[in-house]
């Protein structure tokens, strides 16, 4: 594994990327043996960084829940990074630009804890039942480090992409909050719209079969580092439709039938 010093040297270099919305080599080009432990302790020193500047910790997201993104990237579990309260928007929200370098956007449900939910051994029904309700949400995805890179062309890997706070930048929450166990969740679908025309459409199930899975997931991934999901706290469950490109200009509408909607414009 890295030592503590490359660890928050690597994750300076993460922050300088992001204030300057300028893109860095991806660490698994210098460093090819990173491992995703490396990339979690990367991770967490970069979020201590921007707790030192005054960021508050709201939630967290979860990323590569479907089985053909984990299949392609070759992992077998999904990732998770940190949300802070500076990142959330409402809905309809008009939403800088500027604050972004490349972004792109999914479609998600959010789930917003009463009580707290510790792993190990976290279940599906802990889930619902720590659960204060379920609302729509769409995902900003950011990254500080290139897609693929400009002199091999090599694509950047999972540990980088972990690194990176799981590729996270902010978020849209909106709609119908649904209570946990009024509704059968595997089957909330959304149509996502850019500028009016229909660009990708999903199903709630293809989050691990039950987006509470991932949540579940979290909450035992955390207990390895002796931390937990707080009362309060937001979690994004994972996408089930694939990133879509923003431009500057560009309006977004997600429209969850019976649940309600989200939308926001990049000005």
């Amino acid at each position: 594994m890295l030592d503590q010093q490359t660890v928050e040297r690597l994750a300076q270099r993460l922050d300088d990327a992001e204030r300057s919305k300028s893109l860095i080599t991806a660490f698994t080009r210098e460093y090819p043996d990173l491992t995703i432990e490396d990339a979690y302790a990367i991770q967490r020193a970069w979020t201590k960084l921007q707790l030192s500047r005054g960021r508050v910790v709201r939630g967290h997201k979860i990323g590569l829940t479907s089985k053909a993104m984990q299949n392609a990237v070759g992992i077998s579990e999904p990732d998770y990074g940190v949300l802070f309260a500076d990142m959330f928007y409402p809905d309809a929200s008009p939403i800088p630009f500027d604050r972004f370098h490349a972004p792109r956007i999914e479609v998600e449900l959010a789930f917003v804890l009463k009580t707290p939910l510790k792993g190990p051994d976290c279940t599906l029904f802990d889930v619902l039942n720590a659960t204060d309700y379920v609302t729509p949400a769409l995902e900003i995805l950011e990254t500080r480090m290139h897609r693929v890179d400009p002199a091999t062309k090599a694509p950047r890997k999972v540990m980088d992409t972990i690194s990176d706070n799981a590729a996270n930048a902010a978020l849209v929450v909106g709609g119908r909050p649904i209570r946990p166990l009024d509704f059968d969740l595997r089957w909330i679908g959304a149509l996502l719209f850019r500028n009016g025309q229909i660009e990708e459409t999903g199903i709630a199930a293809g989050v691990l079969n039950h987006p509470a899975n991932g949540v579940a997931w979290l909450a035992d991934r955390l207990a390895a580092q002796g931390e937990y999901l707080e009362a309060g706290e937001v979690v994004l469950a994972g996408s089930f439709t694939r990133p879509v490109e923003i431009i500057r200009g560009d309006t977004f509408h997600a429209d969850y039938g019976q649940f309600g909607s989200v939308s926001c414009q990049f000005v």
